[in-house]
């Protein structure tokens, strides 16, 4: 018993040793990930209307549209913070159980028209998103069709998580390297791929109706950025 445990180690070494000397270099990865509170929010909203025709239906959400966007001006966004990112129109159809003389479905009918407008704006001061929220709704606002929380300049978070990758790869190399009984030569290769967290969208609604006393509670948590390096060192006999 005690040759089997002791010829053991030796043969998970070779195993080890095998791969990293059968082309003369090492290759390991390390991934670095690093959190950090949201500075800013993205949102989309926007106004749906509906009338008889759709010059009606057109006038009134264009007239809640000026609104809103007045609001949100109002509320410190600049020009560059709001962008029309959706518009149609749209007919509304009744459908009918009916049928004519041969027995097939009568058409739908056209019983009015639907006019949506939609805006992406960034809030830039997160302290400020219930507030702009609550008014936005206060005016006319509709949809809300979700908020996404991001870090307006994440070079320095990548950078630390590039840290922490390469580290984290090069701990690895160092422990293989002891146990497979060889030295770490030069690096001759890094390879990075960059996973920095998609936005998060934290609320999301369909058309609503609704008087909001105070300003929307909302909660920003944090983001996660994740770099994974990939590096290849040379083997010294």
């Amino acid at each position: 018993m005690n040759l089997i445990k002791a010829a053991a180690p030796a043969v998970l070494v070779l195993a080890l040793a095998a791969p990293a000397l059968a082309d003369g270099d090492m290759v390991l990865s390390g991934t670095g990930v690093v959190h950090a509170a949201p500075d800013m929010a993205t949102v989309s909203t926007g106004v749906v209307t509906q009338a008889a025709t759709a010059r009606e239906a057109l006038n009134a959400n264009s007239a809640a549209m000026e609104e809103l966007i007045g609001v949100l001006r109002g509320a410190g966004l600049e020009d560059r913070d709001i962008q029309t990112s959706n518009f149609n129109v749209s007919p509304q159809y009744v459908y009918s159980d009916q049928r004519d003389e041969n027995g097939y479905t009568l058409p739908p009918e056209i019983s009015g028209y639907q006019v949506s407008n939609a805006l992406t704006i960034a809030v830039r001061d997160l302290e400020n998103l219930g507030a702009v929220l609550d008014q936005a709704v206060s005016v006319g606002a509709n949809t809300v069709n979700g908020i996404t929380f991001s870090v307006a300049d994440p070079a320095k978070l990548l950078e630390e998580a590039r840290r922490r990758a390469f580290t984290a790869a090069r701990d690895k190399a160092v422990v293989y390297a002891e146990a497979a009984g060889v030295r770490l030569g030069e690096i001759e290769k890094i390879i990075e791929q960059q996973d920095a967290a998609p936005p998060r969208p934290m609320m999301r609604a369909e058309a609503f109706d609704m008087a909001v006393a105070q300003s929307v509670p909302v909660e920003a948590g944090e983001l996660s950025y994740s770099v994974t390096a990939t590096v290849t060192w040379s083997i010294d006999d």
